[in-house]
């Protein structure tokens, strides 16, 4: 120990104890133990003498020590995420921090940075500090059978945005598939053939389930599939530039886009600033500032889902013993401009510059939306 370190050691002073409560009330050890409960057999003059201890001396019971001692679970939850610089992710636990604080638990928050490894490490310090519950937006091709033996055990967990592997457990995810179908099915009301798609990694939940989306629509117009104007495994938007402009610089380029996350719309945005032609654009979710871009988004309302992960989560430590659930919350298509741009061929391209929030962005004479399917009010709550 430095110099420094001992001074600070030698004059800070410690935290009071049950001991020193007693000594300052005149009573006993057990006494003192016997008021913290809440027990019977302590005269209400007693019980006054210990509070009025407890006051003076400043005394704060170790909760976290007497739960590690007794082996039970403590007013704790855990919340391992991504990337909580996510603003997705953000606001998914600013959601769940709510719900935990209107239900009397304190939450702690950490991100896996989409590394397995990681987060069984970070889920494994949470479950030794006898968090009562977990929720956890899993990290790609994890295998979460080791959570078995903490679910034997009685820590609750609900897994978010996508399913756990190899694992029954609660699961509360958007409606990946039929929010990709309306956007795709939205830039093909505009007459759009040849509409491509910039996503995450092939091998993840939400990238799959879009994709599935993606295609359904397609088949479900006749459009053929062009495998060529499908680029997956964008983890940023850096990546989703560089894939966008590549796009682009096809013979055929693409007349749309659909990009599978915020992220990938970003990217997205910054390439077609160099366009030579309007492109349609449409992005599943929503993203500070796209509105102010005029970008059409699937939105699926993060804080809703953290909010009924949370909720149930809360149930299960309430004692609900139901089978695994499974909730789906449904997006929400919100026309902009980017996704109302319709189809330009080369030969009559002289579109004007339209400028948004200082980004100039190349759009042709928006058409009015044409997607009349009624929209699914939004959860709201939160978001």
């Amino acid at each position: 120990m430095d110099r420094s370190a001992r001074t600070r050691s030698a004059t800070q002073p410690s935290r009071p104890t049950i001991r020193d409560v007693a000594r300052r009330a005149g009573v006993s050890f057990k006494t003192v133990s016997r008021v913290l409960n809440d027990e019977p057999d302590v005269s209400p003059e007693t019980a006054d003498h210990v509070r009025a201890a407890i006051d003076t001396l400043g005394f704060r019971r170790n909760d976290m020590a007497r739960v590690l001692r007794r082996g039970e679970s403590s007013r704790l939850l855990g919340l391992v995420t991504g990337d909580v610089a996510n603003p997705f992710y953000s606001e998914i636990a600013r959601a769940v921090e709510e719900v935990a604080h209107q239900q009397g638990y304190l939450l702690i928050t950490a991100s896996s940075d989409e590394d397995p490894e990681r987060e069984r490490d970070l889920l494994r310090l949470l479950c030794e500090r006898r968090v009562g519950g977990l929720l956890v937006v899993p990290a790609p091709e994890a295998d979460h059978r080791y959570l078995l033996a903490e679910m034997r055990m009685g820590t609750a967990i609900v897994f978010m945005d996508r399913p756990a592997q190899n694992l029954e457990v609660d699961l509360v995810v958007a409606d990946n598939v039929d929010g990709a179908r309306r956007a795709t099915e939205h830039l093909l009301k505009q007459g759009h053939r040849r509409i491509g798609m910039v996503a995450d990694m092939g091998s993840l939940f939400t990238a799959v389930e879009r994709r599935h989306g993606y295609l359904e629509a397609l088949a479900a117009s006749g459009v053929p599939v062009d495998d060529g104007l499908v680029r997956l495994g964008s983890r940023d938007a850096a990546a989703a530039e560089a894939v966008t402009r590549e796009l682009l610089a096809l013979p055929e380029p693409p007349t749309a886009l659909f990009a599978g996350n915020n992220r990938n719309a970003v990217g997205a945005l910054r390439a077609l600033r160099d366009a030579r032609q309007p492109i349609a654009l449409v992005g599943f979710d929503d993203f500070e500032s796209a509105d102010m871009l005029s970008v059409t988004v699937v939105a699926q309302h993060p804080a809703a889902l953290g909010r009924r992960a949370a909720e149930l989560l809360c149930q299960r430590l309430a004692g609900d013993d139901r089978p695994p659930q499974r909730i789906v919350v449904p997006t929400e298509l919100i026309p902009r401009g980017t996704g109302e741009v319709g189809p330009v061929s080369k030969a009559s391209a002289t579109p004007a510059r339209a400028t948004a929030g200082g980004t100039s962005f190349k759009l042709a004479e928006a058409r009015p939306p044409t997607d009349s399917k009624p929209q699914a009010e939004p959860d709201r709550d939160g978001v």
